[in-house]
């Protein structure tokens, strides 16, 4: 399955809010504080633009106000258009002002998540980290500490959102495995990547597989990339190709 990734900045967005449909102004309306202002008009953009190109439509005020991100009722956004729900699913994040939307074909399952690498607390990683998953990041240097334990978070995040119920459950209930391979995540299980693998993983700006299972059952396929100081990660079900980059110029998109 083909699964298409935007990344949009704030400077991306702009000062005017007529790309936002009559709801989601009256939404925008009701936000009182300008950092939850600004992520969620970041977020919408990002989401608008991103649609436009994967559907091929016009990325004008007009078109995009047509696009209309709505919430489920589990939090997890939906797109409508004109006449009614769109066949994709999406999903969003957004970290330190930048943005992140995937797009797949409906009714294909996707969560991904963007982060700033940073450190954190040991009772942190205590309480929200499997005891799999914390020998994982003890193999580690201690300077490639930092970004794996913040790639593990990732991933979490993309799993959560993808079985629609993001940090309303326990971040130990699904587990996360790096795959030593760059073919796509459905081809093969690969091996359970080593240290040594991940660490150089880490410095080639390319997309990576992982998998992470659910305390249910479910098993998500997805990717993982590392660029600078931020991490992103995707997964969905059925299992992924290698992300494709949305290019928001006009054209067809091969899917």
């Amino acid at each position: 399955m083909n699964l298409y990734w935007l990344e949009q900045t704030e400077a991306d967005v702009p000062a005017e809010n007529d790309w936002l449909s009559a709801v989601e102004t009256q939404r925008l309306e009701g936000l009182r504080f300008p950092k939850r202002r600004g992520d969620w008009r970041l977020g919408r953009w990002t989401a608008k633009r991103a649609v436009a190109a994967y559907l091929n439509l016009a990325a004008d005020p007009t078109a995009l106000a047509a696009i209309e991100i709505r919430p489920a009722p589990s939090g997890a956004p939906e797109v409508f258009l004109a006449d009614g729900p769109a066949a994709i699913a999406i999903s969003l994040s957004h970290s330190a002002g930048t943005a992140v939307c995937a797009v797949t074909p409906f009714p294909a399952a996707v969560g991904c998540d963007l982060e700033v690498i940073e450190p954190r607390s040991d009772g942190f990683f205590d309480d929200y980290f499997t005891a799999e998953e914390q020998a994982m990041v003890a193999r580690m240097s201690a300077a490639d500490r930092p970004w794996l334990f913040t790639l593990l978070w990732s991933a979490k995040e993309s799993a959560l959102k993808a079985l629609r119920v993001g940090l309303r459950a326990d971040t130990r209930s699904v587990r996360v495995n790096l795959v030593d391979t760059e073919s796509p995540a459905g081809d093969s299980d690969g091996h359970l990547a080593d240290p040594a693998f991940i660490g150089r993983a880490a410095n080639f700006n390319s997309w990576f597989s992982l998998r992470v299972d659910s305390n249910d059952g479910k098993v998500f396929r997805g990717w993982w990339q590392r660029a600078g100081n931020l991490v992103r990660t995707v997964v969905a079900d059925p299992p992924p190709a290698s992300p494709i980059r949305l290019e928001l110029t006009p054209g067809m998109i091969a899917r």
